[in-house]
This record gives structure tokens, C-alpha cells and sequence, in this order.
């Protein structure tokens, strides 16, 4: 499978070089052109149609991407991903995750697999360290990040479980409607569980790892929502009520990734019961995992 890097370091470079009022248009169609297909996946267009409609503009900020006139928190932050040489810590864990699906006929269905890395907003991505990627769709992975000694170390780990979504999703469909909790808890169990399985558990996000000593409680909620479907509904489980009242959802008392916390924890109690490999569970149903993981 061809890797298409996009060298958004120095994309990153040539926009703090510009004046604001030129930066939007190199942001839209130099930064996010390359990722078109991805953005009308999700329904935003490079440019609205009508003036501050939703578009990549609104869309980046949404999902947490450093404002592109925050010019000295841009400039530190390139810095930093410069030097740790991030781009190359990006391609060498794709080349490893490709290998890894590839020894057991596991694939990404798409002929390329293109690659995008962009600087965070720290405030917005306070909750998750200051990382946080999205992989739902095959054939694309994006990271976001402000470096730092907690998220750099990392970084590969948060690319891996990315990749397991490109994974997943090339032989089970999301559907954004109809997404039950259980297919969610799966779906992200399922990729920290494959992140695991190549760097680690101590590399896990604070999405999975921040709320140990509440997992029984948490586990007990969850289940109480298996009936939800929708992606709205099953988000305040996924998520936890901070995330929840800003997005506008019900909160349902857990504290943020509690769904993370628990599908990690449901995924690797199933592939010890029944003695099974991350690249197995891969390819089985959400429902088959739920009900062979001993956990509800």
C-alpha cells in the first residue's frame, strides 16, 4: 500500500511566512486540498457557499486545530515536531502498522494511504493531553497535536490506533445513525487494543487510562445504554459528561472516555478468554466480542 505523507511541516512554515488575511485561502486549498475526499465524507466543503457556513475552517477548529492566527503557539509547536523529526516517527509507524495488518491478509481498502499532521490548540485538547487523531475513514489519517513530554512519546501509539480504524472500517460500515454503544465500545476497544499490541499499554491515551479506579462503576452505566443507537445518543457514554454538555448531548454521569476506558477493557478481556489475536478480533462482529468478553 503507498503511503502519501503530506510534509505539513513545512505547509506550517510557508503559512506563518504569510500575512493573516492570506492565510485562510493557503490553509483551505493548499493545507486541506489534499484531504478533500476525506472532508465531503463528513460533509465540509473547502468553502461554505454562504459566508461563515461550515466548511474545513469550521470544521478544524471543531475537532481542535490550532487557530491559524495563533502565530507564536504555531511557531513553538513546529519547532518542537521538527525537532523530534515527526514526520519520519509518522511514516515509520504506518510502514509498521501496514506490515503488521499484512502478515495476516489484513488491508486497508484503499490504494493509498494519505497521511496528514497538524498543530492543536492546547486549550481544546486539554482533556486528551493535547492529541488526538481521526482515522474513520479509509484511505486517511490525520493527527492533531501541541508536543509535548506527555504526547510525544506517544505519538505513535495515537497513529496506530488511528490506522486500526482505516482497518476496521474496510470490512465493517459506520453508520453514523444507526452506530449502536456496543459497536462503539468495540470499534475503539479494538484500536487501542492494536496500539497495544505494537508499543505498549503504557503508551495508552488518558481517554483509556484516566478513570481506573471508576471502571466497575462506569461498566455498569454502559450497559444500562446497549439498547441506544445513534451517534448522538451513545456519545455521552463514549465521551463523559464534560464533552457531553458542550456538544449539546445528555450527560449520563462518567467521567471523560469512559467508553474508551471500557471498550479497551471489554476487547482485551475477550482476546484472553478466548485466546485470540488482535488481528483475529479485527474482523469479528461488534455483537460476538460484547457477548464473548465476559465483561457484561
Amino acid at each position: 500500500m503507498k503511503i502519501d505523507m503530506e510534509d505539513t511541516l513545512s505547509q506550517y512554515e510557508i503559512l506563518l511566512s504569510l500575512p493573516l488575511k492570506e492565510r485562510e485561502n493557503f490553509f483551505r486549498y493548499t493545507m486541506m486540498k489534499p484531504f478533500e475526499g476525506m472532508w465531503n465524507t463528513i460533509h465540509a466543503p473547502l468553502k461554505a457557499k454562504q459566508p461563515n457556513g461550515y466548511d474545513v475552517m469550521m470544521a478544524t477548529k471543531m475537532l481542535g486545530y490550532l487557530d491559524i492566527k495563533e502565530s507564536d503557539i504555531a511557531k513553538q509547536a513546529l519547532h518542537d515536531l521538527k525537532t523530534i523529526d515527526a514526520l519520519e516517527i509518522a511514516q515509520k509507524t504506518l510502514n509498521r502498522c501496514i506490515a503488521f495488518a499484512k502478515a495476516t491478509n489484513l488491508e486497508v481498502r484503499a490504494e493509498e494511504l494519505k497521511f496528514g499532521m497538524y498543530i492543536a490548540d492546547p486549550e481544546k485538547l486539554k482533556n486528551q493531553n493535547g492529541y488526538c487523531g481521526f482515522g474513520g475513514i479509509p484511505g486517511y489519517v490525520t493527527i492533531t497535536i501541541h508536543p509535548n513530554n506527555y504526547n510525544i512519546p506517544r505519538i505513535p501509539a495515537l497513529i496506530a490506533h488511528e490506522f486500526h480504524h482505516n482497518l476496521r472500517f474496510s470490512y465493517f460500515d459506520w453508520n453514523h445513525g444507526d452506530v449502536t454503544l456496543s459497536e462503539y465500545l468495540v470499534i475503539e476497544g479494538l484500536a487501542d487494543s492494536f496500539a497495544t499490541e505494537l508499543y505498549g499499554e503504557e503508551y495508552l491515551g488518558p481517554w483509556v487510562t484516566s478513570i481506573d479506579e471508576e471502571l466497575e462503576y462506569s461498566i455498569h452505566v454502559i450497559r444500562e445504554g446497549f439498547h441506544l443507537k445513534g451517534f448522538a445518543e451513545v456519545s455521552s457514554y463514549m465521551f463523559g459528561d464534560e464533552i457531553a454538555k458542550k456538544e449539546g448531548y445528555s450527560p449520563v454521569g462518567l467521567s471523560p472516555g469512559a467508553g474508551y476506558a471500557v471498550g479497551y477493557y471489554a476487547v482485551q478481556s475477550f482476546m484472553k478468554k478466548n485466546n485470540i489475536t488482535i488481528q483475529e478480533a479485527t474482523s469479528l462482529s461488534a455483537e460476538e466480542i460484547i457477548t464473548g468478553c465476559g465483561v457484561f
